[in-house]
């Protein structure tokens, strides 16, 4: 970094037609650091004391040249002359090599730390070892107080050293990462003799936030990212930013450190996610909006690198995406430091012919605040599982479903009917395809047919139906759907899984979010390869909500018993922008992208309390499932109401531990799903028109796109967490 530094300042300075000099005690910093001043400064002298003499030697003078110039130089009578005579300078050379022989070798900050690090646990000097891990949590941890309290307790100095064996370059390694080893010492802390056997070793690698600077560096970027910075180029400057990043190359000394990753990692999948410094913090959890990229770490080692370093300026590159420099915004975040670490992991599975994929994977929340049923406890927390990789428990998935499972109630689903609850599970699985070298989708059946050897018996049951019905047609049998249940009734699944998250909210003091992977032994029971950890986003409760008895027909708008999320709400609401499913499912695709950018600009110019309310799935990519918003567009709003429009199979879906959903905790929008064909569920939307713009007659997107803005008086949004039960009626 000191390195860097020259290489930005220097031309910088130039640039200003301006001279400075700067002191450096050789000693301190790596011939690579020294090297690289050199190669960027314009002029270099070194400066030597012997006894009472001070002798300097220009090392580098740009465009300058004289027979003598670079000789060494004695002071005399005030200056400093050239010494002509080669014995005199060998005689004084000689004297200063035998001043210095017995310096430690030139070693930078960083590793001159490490080195007493390494000292101080072989001497066992406990106080030097307090001090030394301080120190360390400081520079390559965290900057967060809350997090390095954390880190204090969970991770010893022994286990900062081990970080630093798999570090590239130097530098803090990231929210990410830090979650991920706080959490899985804690678990270790907490109960060794069960958790040793219960969590799977992990195998990651980091790319420090200083290697990120030397990228930038490296590649002219710096002045590009002070642009970047200002207010003014905060989002005009980082188009070409981020085309800048995705060209870029690497410093020789990176690229070699890479390769050698590689040589650890063989031939196995491995995935490059994103941890940067404020990324997984209290209150900052940036679900998605910076990218992880697989890679099937398939071909020779000159592909398998080129791969790697694509995948890096991917995840780099978007840092500078629009969703994620709004979301900076929002919070406040946009003129603070945010250099990006990279988490290099292999993925936890295993090879089915041209298919790798771990048995199962899933979200776990140590609170559910979506209780669809008032005896669940919400303090058990919730699972979001599914089979392959984790990729479709995070996104919210189009066209498929995950399995939410409550903790204490995990055979409990709200569904009405076994064949109901086969159409809303999980049909398509998330693969890395080798043969092809990309992460693939595949229909349940295709997998199984091209991977004997999954347990599926451990995750699915035979659809006896449907596999009849596939004979009858001459299909092979059997039909399996991934119900989860043999996992929950023959294993120890769900008590593991509550132990882990009760054990890291005690730790954290705080409810928790964890990403895991499941491995399966040959009798189903599983292992957790814990990849991520960090405090769950919640929307706070307002404390007790009294819900009025009687609420006049003509006065309500909607009632619904579970399916909201939130807490407790009570929220007084003066705008309803609504979506009317009737004229958005005449329109054409384009006509529905259309719909999506005018609500955006109607939630822009809100300016007061509003709810949104649409058919099947706010934020979905694909429009004939709801409507296509991007989140930053309705970050602004105070509740999202989805309603199920059966004719346009459009159904609402929270997808609780998505990505979608992390945004709408984070903002403290309270989330209603309305499924008025339950019986449990009233919807009254005619009761708005009084308060209605006027739109077209014909189906366009302007007429789909209804503005209420309640002159006659506000709304009332409120739900009781403990009953389950949420109203939202008119006032006077």
């Amino acid at each position: 970094m000191v390195g860097n530094f020259f290489r930005v300042v220097c031309p910088f300075l130039f640039e200003l037609d301006t001279v400075a000099w700067f002191a450096l005690h050789p000693d301190r910093h790596s011939r690579m650091t020294l090297d690289r001043i050199r190669e960027t400064t314009q002029v270099m002298i070194d400066v030597y004391r012997h006894g009472d003499n001070v002798q300097i030697q220009p090392i580098k003078a740009w465009r300058r040249q004289s027979p003598t110039m670079f000789l060494p130089h004695r002071e005399r009578d005030g200056q400093f002359q050239p010494i002509t005579d080669s014995s005199d300078a060998t005689r004084l050379q000689a004297s200063l090599e035998l001043e210095h022989l017995h310096r430690q070798p030139l070693l930078d900050y960083w590793d001159r730390l490490f080195q007493d690090a390494s000292r101080a646990l072989s001497e066992q000097d406990d106080d030097c070892i307090a001090d030394l891990q301080e120190q360390v949590l400081q520079v390559m941890i965290s900057r967060d107080s809350q997090i390095l309290e954390l880190a204090r307790r969970y991770l010893s100095l022994e286990d900062l050293l081990g970080i630093r064996s798999r570090l590239v370059g130097s530098g803090y390694i990231g929210g990410k990462a830090t979650g991920m080893l706080i959490a899985r010492n804690l678990l270790l802390k907490d109960a060794p003799e069960l958790w040793q056997h219960w969590l799977e070793p992990h195998d990651s690698s980091y790319l420090g936030t200083d290697t990120y600077y030397a990228f930038l560096v490296h590649n002219g970027l710096w002045p590009a990212i002070m642009r970047q910075r200002s207010e003014a180029g905060y989002l005009s400057e980082a188009p070409a930013l981020r085309d800048s990043i995705l060209a870029g190359g690497f410093p020789d000394e990176i690229r070699a450190e890479l390769e050698r990753l590689l040589d650890h990692y063989g031939q196995y999948p491995i995935l490059v996610r994103s941890s940067s410094l404020q990324e997984d913090g209290f209150g900052n959890a940036f679900a998605g909006k910076y990218e992880s990229v697989f890679l099937v770490n398939q071909g020779s080692p000159e592909q398998r690198l080129a791969a790697l370093q694509d995948a890096i300026r991917q995840v780099y590159a978007s840092s500078m995406s629009e969703d994620a420099l709004h979301y900076r915004r929002q919070r406040g975040l946009d003129q603070r430091e945010e250099p990006m670490a990279l988490l290099i992991q292999r993925v936890n599975g295993r090879f089915h012919g041209r298919y790798y994929l771990p048995d199962a994977a899933g979200v776990g929340v140590s609170r559910n605040t979506f209780a669809w049923d008032s005896t669940m406890d919400p303090k058990a927390g919730m699972v979001r599982l599914v089979m392959g990789l984790g990729t479709r428990a995070v996104d919210r998935i189009e066209g498929d479903h995950a399995c939410v499972m409550a903790l204490d109630q995990p055979l409990r689903q709200p569904f009405r009917s076994p064949d109901e609850g086969y159409r809303f599970s999980q049909h398509l699985v998330d693969l890395l395809d080798l043969e092809d070298g990309i992460l693939d989708t595949r229909p349940l059946s295709q997998v199984l047919e091209n991977a004997a050897d999954l347990p599926v018996s451990h995750l699915a049951e035979v659809d006896r139906a449907a596999t009849t019905r596939a004979e009858q047609i001459g299909l092979k049998g059997p039909v399996w759907r991934l119900t989860f249940r043999p996992l929950v009734q023959q294993s120890s699944f769900i008590a593991r899984l509550s132990s882990l998250l009760k054990t890291l909210e005690a730790g954290y003091r705080h409810p928790v979010d964890v990403e895991f992977t499941l491995h399966l032994n040959q009798q189903g029971d599983p292992s957790f390869n814990l990849v991520q950890c960090r405090p769950l986003a919640t929307v706070g409760e307002t404390g007790p909500v009294n819900l009025p008895d009687n609420i006049p027909g003509e006065k309500l708008l909607f009632r619904t018993e579970g399916h909201f999320m939130g807490g407790n709400i009570n929220l007084t609401l003066r705008r309803v922008i609504r979506v009317d499913s009737s004229v958005y499912s005449q329109l054409s695709t384009s006509e529905r992208y259309e719909v999506a950018r005018l609500v955006g600009e109607q939630v822009r110019s809100a300016g007061t309390p509003t709810m949104l309310i649409g058919p099947g799935r706010w934020g979905t990519s694909s429009p004939e499932l709801g409507v296509p918003v991007r989140f930053a567009d309705i970050a602004g709003i105070a509740a999202l109401v989805e309603v199920s429009e059966n004719a346009g199979h459009m159904v609402p879906d929270l997808s609780y531990g998505s990505h979608f959903f992390q945004d709408l905790v984070e903002t403290g929008i309270a989330y209603v799903a309305l499924f008025p064909e339950n019986d449990d569920c009233r919807y009254y939307p005619d009761g708005l028109e009084k308060d209605s713009t006027p739109g077209s007659e014909s189906p366009s997107p302007e007429a789909a796109v209804r503005v209420h803005n309640l002159s006659g008086g506000p709304l009332q949004l409120q739900g009781d967490i403990d009953r389950q039960e949420l109203v939202c009626y008119f006032t006077d």
